[in-house]
């Protein structure tokens, strides 16, 4: 006789046992969300608006502040409605989603700050202007093949 259960969602570990200490872990997840919200956004707004950041290294952290909003948009909205709630459950098909997010992601991420470390090593003295292959031309194309790179 073949085995026909299919697993439809997992159970996840709780933070803490009271409702006091969830609620506190529910606070904590909001502050450190609402700061990478508020401090990537203020990157996101500053950095088209003024001319004088319209170089590789602020295109670049503009690339990071966009990769680090989706990172940290992937899992902690989620697990603070958990804790809010008191759910311990999460459907395989949101796992999936999860975890393949947060490893393009995350991946993206650490790619990008490679790319930016390059470009950072290339450049003779920080008072000097950027070589010639750091237009932004050249930058795009680098974060574009860095991030075609993730694909197979």
């Amino acid at each position: 006789m073949p085995n026909s259960s299919s697993v439809s969602e997992f159970l996840l570990l709780a933070f803490a046992d009271t409702r006091e200490l969830q609620l506190l872990h529910f606070g904590l997840f909001l502050g450190i969300y609402l700061a990478a919200l508020l401090g990537n956004g203020l990157i996101l707004t500053a950095v088209p608006c003024d001319r004088r950041l319209h170089t590789p290294m602020y295109f670049f952290l503009l690339n990071l502040a966009i990769l680090d909003l989706g990172c940290i948009s992937t899992t902690l909205p989620k697990a603070m409605a958990n804790t809010l709630w008191d759910t311990r459950a999460i459907s395989y098909e949101g796992c999936a989603a999860q975890v393949l997010f947060v490893f393009f992601l995350a991946g993206a991420e650490y790619s990008l700050l490679t790319v930016m470390a390059y470009d950072r090593y290339s450049a003779p003295m920080p008072e000097a202007p950027q070589p010639p292959h750091s237009t932004e031309q050249h930058c795009q194309l680098g974060l574009g093949v860095e991030l075609g790179g993730r694909f197979p």
